[in-house]
């Protein structure tokens, strides 16, 4: 009997010695800064003016699936009526650089034709080419009826969401029908008053807002775009983004909120409305939760403003919406592939 433990003990030592030296000739990895493969936050060069600001310092963010699970609490819409991406930089438009410098951006994006308001924004908020969502006409025309097919407000509205509509030109209304919005507001006058009225009496609870500035756009039909009145106002309006900005930080909403910036068409002469480049080309500058600052380079169209809030909101995306979220904005490969509409 000793014998043989005699026997099993020395088995026992031959097997720790063969295990010791099998794990001597393990490397463990280092938990030294991050390597290349790490996902972190990339350098911007800015393109919008040579007065920008550095970009943020690189930071670690976690890997995002496009899966429908909200990102944010809230998405801020805001379209501003004509704005030409050159004309950013030459009003100034400071708020605006500097949002487009802390997120996403594209000075290439395009809308959809005819590049008139209700049509562009019609898309815009449908997610839907022309052609399918029926607007055809630029007027308040209420014997019209509403844009046709599911749109942002709806989703968002049967999701429990509260949605709100702050805009200077009635005929926006037509966008969605007024059972899908918990409020309408609409400001005849100038973006700063648009702004005053809607800080007045803020939507706190909001999910979704759109907000309209349409100055710059009457402006534009006057005296011209890119000229001296349209920039003064461009300026104003900027002025006016500023305010809403300060307000959210003010209520602590700013760390939760996706802020979209963008425009309905562009315009050359003192008109718009053609498939020139001066009138269908758009910025388009996303800021807030999740979004990696950059130059954007994939395609973007209007369409994929709805796409995009829907899928920062946890939405269902409808299967007929021509619109993509922009997910190169997030860090992420695009999972569905915008549609370009007809010209």
């Amino acid at each position: 009997m000793s014998k043989r433990i005699h026997t099993l003990v020395l088995s026992a030592l031959l097997l720790f010695v063969l295990l010791a030296c099998m794990l001597a000739n393990v490397e463990v990895p280092s938990l030294g800064s991050p390597t290349a493969t790490q996902t972190l936050i990339p350098s911007v060069t800015p393109t919008l003016t040579a007065t920008l600001t550095p970009p943020p310092t690189e930071t670690s963010l976690p890997t995002l699936t496009p899966t429908p699970t909200a990102l944010v609490k809230r998405v801020v819409i805001l379209s501003i009526d004509g704005l030409r991406p050159d004309a950013i930089a030459l009003a100034p438009m400071s708020n605006l650089m500097a949002l487009a410098q802390s997120g996403a951006y594209s000075l290439s994006a395009q809308t959809v034709y005819p590049s008139v308001t209700l049509i562009s924004h019609s898309s815009m908020l449908s997610g839907l080419c022309p052609a399918k969502h029926g607007v055809y006409w630029n007027d308040y025309l209420p014997n019209l009826g509403y844009a046709q097919g599911t749109d942002l407000f709806d989703i968002a509205h049967s999701a429990g969401l509260h949605t709100y509509m702050v805009v200077s030109k009635k005929k926006l209304i037509q966008i969605t029908e007024p059972s899908s919005l918990d409020n309408f507001l609409f400001v005849n006058d100038r973006d700063t008053v648009v702004m005053e009225t809607l800080l007045a009496d803020f939507p706190e609870d909001f999910n979704v807002l759109f907000i309209h500035f349409g100055i710059a756009d009457g402006m534009g039909h006057s005296y011209g775009w890119l000229s001296p009145q349209q920039l003064s106002v461009l300026f104003r309006a900027d002025e006016a983004l500023g305010q809403f900005l300060d307000e959210l930080d003010a209520r602590n909403l700013r760390n939760e909120t996706l802020l979209i910036v963008s425009a309905d068409h562009g315009g050359h002469a003192t008109t718009h409305g053609s498939n020139s480049p001066e009138d269908m080309t758009i910025p388009w500058i996303a800021a807030g939760p999740w979004v990696q600052p950059k130059t954007l380079t994939s395609f973007i169209q209007t369409t994929d403003m709805a796409a995009t809030a829907a899928f920062a909101l946890g939405l269902p995306i409808p299967a007929e919406w021509d619109g993509a979220p922009v997910y190169e904005a997030f860090g992420l490969p695009a999972e569905r592939q915008t549609v370009q509409c007809e010209r």
